[in-house]
């Protein structure tokens, strides 16, 4: 009796998960954590009104989904005043980027990324047989000009940016990166990952065109919506290629609760605003937690702050792991030298107390 036949690219793949879940971890454990801090999510939940609109969703939960996301593309569109076609939602942007991928990038394909950036970009293109190549970060940020010259050389597919930027939180001005869309080589697809953009200085993002062909941005109800686990993402491109998504996209993909508390959360203004000022408010803090111990905080456009623990990657990893034996999760970036860091959410003060509690044992400890 045989088991099923893979695909030889498959049979070729490790089995691997881009990211180990916070749940995971603590079955492993055996207790929760304290101060849940190292998922990238928004502490400080969705707006009430999202909440609403998500439990009066569940009566009619026994009914899919708008497979066309209608009246949410339709409040995205006006809100960055394009077209309802140039608008895609997904199950989050990995959903998207996955569809993405299996879009333009077949066997070989040339793929330019981030050495230590996203590392589910890396895992879709190579779940489709994409060569991935890598450029270093310069000075903590990504660097354009490292990225296009490696994309021009390759004749790449695809070249992958975050602004802001994960793992590092920081950012480059708009004028630098529509500079890097103005230099995309002809053949390469531009993916902006704008996750963080709404927690960004004014001028982090440039103006959306609609018509450009060479860029595809994606964002994200995970972060600032704090609505992670509903999995709602979307992208902004030209007409032609959202239409694209429509030959490979799971069209039931998207559920009804999820899109209710998105429409909804997209409208609540305030709410938004409040949830800004509050993340402003947790990177100070843990600005000052840091800098207390002696440890540099990067400056950070997101809703986390990049540590820098003053050694090599050896020595961050031994904090991180005795911050998890105090209870405290959080991650690191994955190479070298970003991977001198620590990774630390914005949260309510209550979560950052334990923060501040149990890092200097936690430094104490890894120091030996």
């Amino acid at each position: 009796m045989t088991g099923p036949r893979f695909t030889p690219l498959v049979d070729s793949l490790p089995a691997t998960v881009p990211f180990v879940g916070p749940e995971t971890l603590e079955r492993g454990r055996g207790r929760p954590f304290r101060a849940r801090l190292g998922a990238n999510e928004s502490l400080f939940g969705p707006s009430p009104k999202a909440v609403a609109a998500m439990q009066a969703a569940v009566r009619e939960v026994w009914k899919y989904g708008d497979a066309q996301n209608h009246e949410l593309r339709l409040a995205l569109a006006e809100a960055h005043g394009v077209a309802p076609d140039c608008i895609m939602v997904g199950e989050g942007i990995d959903g998207l980027l996955g569809y993405l991928v299996r879009l333009v990038v077949g066997p070989g394909d040339a793929v330019v990324t981030s050495e230590g950036a996203y590392p589910t970009f890396n895992y879709h293109v190579v779940g489709f047989g994409g060569a991935l190549h890598k450029v270093p970060y310069r000075d903590d940020h990504e660097d354009p000009d490292a990225l296009i010259g490696k994309a021009a050389e390759l004749g790449a597919k695809l070249v992958y940016l975050s602004n802001p930027d994960n793992p590092m939180g920081t950012w480059l001005p708009a004028g630098r990166v529509q500079a890097m869309i103005e230099a995309v080589p002809e053949g390469t697809l531009m993916v902006l990952d704008e996750a963080y953009v709404e927690f960004a200085p004014d001028g982090t993002a440039p103006a959306i065109d609609p018509e450009d062909p060479r860029v595809i941005r994606f964002r994200t109800f995970s972060k600032i919506h704090g609505l992670a686990g509903a999995r709602v993402g979307y992208a902004v491109a030209s007409a032609p290629l959202i239409a694209a998504f429509e030959k490979v996209r799971n069209h039931f993909g998207m559920c009804r609760i999820s899109q209710a508390g998105a429409l909804a959360s997209l409208a609540d203004t305030a709410w938004l605003a409040e949830v800004k000022a509050q993340v402003a408010e947790g990177r100070a803090m843990i600005a000052r937690i840091a800098e207390a111990n002696g440890l540099t905080p990067l400056p950070s456009a997101t809703n986390f702050v990049t540590v820098d623990c003053g050694a090599d990657g050896d020595f961050a990893r031994r904090v991180l792991a005795e911050l998890a034996l105090r209870d405290v999760f959080a991650r690191m970036p994955g190479v070298a030298p970003l991977d001198r860091c620590i990774r630390i959410a914005a949260g309510p003060e209550d979560q950052l107390a334990v923060l501040a509690e149990e890092l200097p044992k936690a430094l104490a400890a890894a120091r030996g």
